[in-house]
């Protein structure tokens, strides 16, 4: 079974982000690249990971005018990027064109709302409370073609039920219960505590980078995420209301 652990390799040098790759192993299903590393090493670091044997997460976050994300989201496919983050609040249009031009060759990753973000972020920014921003942003991606989704683990919960199996959930803001501090996340759940709220996968950094031993670290991580991993009924299409359709959009919304 793959590990629904997506090591973070949040750093400018990619020797070291190798370094971390090679030492997490088999315990990290996938590695995520950001702004950080990809503003350091481009492509580069991509194809660097996938060389290596690496799927590979980019979270660029993309969000511009459909054109231009098209642009990004076909450069990102070829250089081997398995999901690729684009938000959400980019609107239908932007979303659609990010989908055909991936044109499965990636995946779409949908990002809703930010797991730094809390109440008094969202309320500055005139957006409503996560609780109803989520869903709907969810809602939006998935109508637009995306077949997955960016939340903390306190919103998977609710749209696993609402959207089905079909729709992964990528969950950042995960913690294990022994770390110290949040870092910079607001909206924050255990490794345990987000896949059994429906998370597919999980994303996890600084606990694991910042410690003394990478590859325990990262077995950690990943032993606490499928200790108690839900059985069949959790994956039953019998059990999820508003699930997917042939078209790839979503019953009964």
């Amino acid at each position: 079974m793959e590990s629904p652990l997506v090591l973070a390799l949040d750093t400018d040098d990619l020797e070291q982000a190798l370094a971390w790759s090679r030492a997490a192993g088999e315990a990290a299903g996938m590695v995520k690249v950001g702004l950080e590393l990809f503003a350091a090493a481009g492509p580069a670091a991509v194809g660097a990971l996938v060389g290596d044997g690496r799927r590979v997460m980019l979270d660029l976050k993309l969000h511009d005018i459909p054109a231009t994300v098209a642009g990004g989201m076909r450069a990102a496919a070829g250089a081997g990027a398995e999901l690729v983050t684009v938000h959400a609040l980019g609107g239908p249009a932007m979303l659609e064109a990010a989908v055909e031009a991936a044109g499965g060759r990636c995946r779409v990753a949908a990002v809703t709302i930010l797991t730094s973000a809390g109440p008094a972020d969202l309320a500055a920014a005139g957006l409503p409370p996560a609780a109803e921003a989520v869903p709907r942003l969810a809602d939006l991606a998935v109508r637009s073609g995306c077949r997955a989704i960016v939340c903390s683990p306190l919103e998977a919960a609710a749209l696993r039920a609402r959207l089905g199996p079909s729709v992964e959930l990528v969950c950042p803001g995960v913690r294990p219960a022994e770390a110290a501090g949040r870092h910079d996340q607001a909206r924050v759940a255990t490794p345990a505590q987000a896949m059994a709220a429906g998370a597919t996968r999980i994303v996890v950094g600084r606990p694991i980078t910042r410690s003394d031993d990478v590859g325990a670290a990262a077995r950690a991580v990943r032993d606490q995420a499928v200790a108690d991993r839900p059985g069949g009924g959790r994956d039953d299409p019998a059990n999820r209301p508003n699930a997917l359709d042939a078209h790839g959009r979503l019953d009964g919304l």
